[in-house]
């Protein structure tokens, strides 16, 4: 039982022993003090509890808790449109390898479990990013993206294949045990395909000579990274990474493919069960028949396309696709200038004749997702600035008058309809 204070006695308010039982006793607001025993019991609970991971990515045993193939499908459905056969492929592929962080290699059967790298293969613009980054995303793991076509084998101008690493390193806020778990994107992968299909006796630095340095860290060695980028130097500090649970994702559009899986299978219609020859001859039927012998006569080198067993293609976009893209994922590009004139004060709506007009013109442009956003820019940014200057404005609306006529026009003609209304109501006079 506690003794009672005098009026004047200072006590700490959590073990309530006063300021003559303990060494110090820190002040806070309010009469509110605490001892400097209880700001050391403080620091090993907030210390523990530091030390373990988030409760999405680990359980009480220690052992790593990830969203089952089902859930992380569920969850890339609301950020990515369409490949629904690829998504469903990832899912489980991210599911599996994560499983093997699980994994006890002392266990009695003594069964070792190797990762699978995945090699996604669609047009520009399709969202081989997009899939990658929502993955990291949905699992919690650092992520970074590499553009394969900066790459040179060492010794030569450009990047060495360990900086790929340095930049999971800074995304995991230089936690190298952190980054031993992360997903990296190598984009533009088939850009660093050998000049030939036989080996050449001259060097191919940013070709075959990219390839063979990146077989390494695919598979899992312990690399030295410079802490700075760059190249690396004898006398350097450099950080060891293990790679060995570290998911590579590789993208690439790799033209002219289909022309080399056609030539492979060949094709004949014979019998009643025909098939429709412009579904057959499309790039797209070709692409999903994909196999390795085919990725090596692109220019592949047999050791990387073994260690990127998991191959799936992106499905061409529709028109269709390109509405639901512009309006149904969670940052979709309606929503995100719908908050951004709510920022502004304006409540912003569009017509179902722009958005037609913005998705006939990007699939014109046969430049993938990212021609919808060029487009939205080059008829938003510029109403932006005009519209700023009509403070009256609470209400907006974008239909395709505005291509007609442009934005200094279109904010005119806005505003007197407003004015035209309100007299009309009498609220002008």
């Amino acid at each position: 039982m506690a003794r009672k204070r005098t009026p004047t006695e200072e006590f700490c308010s959590f073990c309530y022993k006063s300021a003559n039982e303990v060494e110090r006793l820190l002040a806070g607001p309010a009469g509110v003090n605490i001892c400097n025993e209880c700001v050391v019991v403080c620091s090993d609970i907030m210390d523990t509890q530091g030390n373990i991971v988030d409760k999405k990515t680990k359980n009480k045993s220690g052992k790593f808790k990830f969203p089952t193939p089902q859930e992380i499908s569920e969850k890339l459905d609301q950020y990515v449109i369409g490949h629904e056969l690829t998504k469903k492929m990832l899912s489980v592929s991210v599911y599996v390898h994560y499983q093997r962080l699980n994994y006890n290699k002392k266990s009695k059967d003594d069964v070792e479990l190797e990762k699978s790298n995945i090699l996604i293969i669609g047009d520009t613009g399709t969202g081989k990013t997009l899939l990658a980054k929502t993955l990291a995303r949905i699992v919690d793991v650092p992520f970074a993206v590499a553009d394969a076509t900066t790459l040179t084998e060492a010794g030569y101008v450009g990047e060495d294949v360990e900086n790929i690493l340095l930049k999971l390193i800074q995304a995991a806020d230089g936690d190298v045990k952190k980054a031993e778990r992360g997903i990296i994107f190598i984009d533009e992968i088939d850009k660093i395909s050998r000049r030939s299909e036989n080996r050449s006796i001259t060097r191919d630095v940013s070709g075959e000579g990219v390839q063979q340095a990146l077989l390494k860290i695919l598979e899992g060695t312990s690399a030295s990274v410079p802490p700075q980028g760059g190249r690396k130097h004898p006398e350097q500090q450099n950080l060891k990474i293990n790679t060995e649970h570290i998911l590579f994702i590789c993208g690439g559009a790799f033209d002219g493919l289909a022309e080399i899986i056609s030539n492979r299978i060949g094709f004949s219609q014979i019998g009643f069960n025909q098939i429709d020859e412009r579904k057959v001859n499309s790039d797209e039927f070709m692409l999903k028949n994909v196999d390795p012998d085919d990725l090596i006569k692109y220019g592949i080198i047999p050791e990387l396309a073994g260690r990127l067993p998991i191959t799936t293609v992106l499905d061409k976009l529709d028109k269709k696709s390109y509405f639901r893209i512009l309006e149904e994922p969670k940052n979709s590009f309606v929503k995100q200038y719908i908050k951004s004139f709510e920022l502004m004060g304006i409540s912003l709506t569009f017509s179902r004749g722009f958005l037609a007009h913005v998705v006939e013109e990007a699939y014109q442009r046969n430049l993938g997702v990212r021609a919808l956003r060029s487009i939205m820019e080059k008829y938003i940014m510029p109403l932006i600035f005009h519209i700023t200057n009509y403070k009256s404005i609470k209400k907006f609306l974008i239909d395709e008058k505005l291509i007609e006529v442009g934005p200094e026009k279109y904010c005119e003609d806005f505003v007197a309809g407003l004015k035209g209304t309100k007299k009309r109501l009498g609220e002008v006079s």
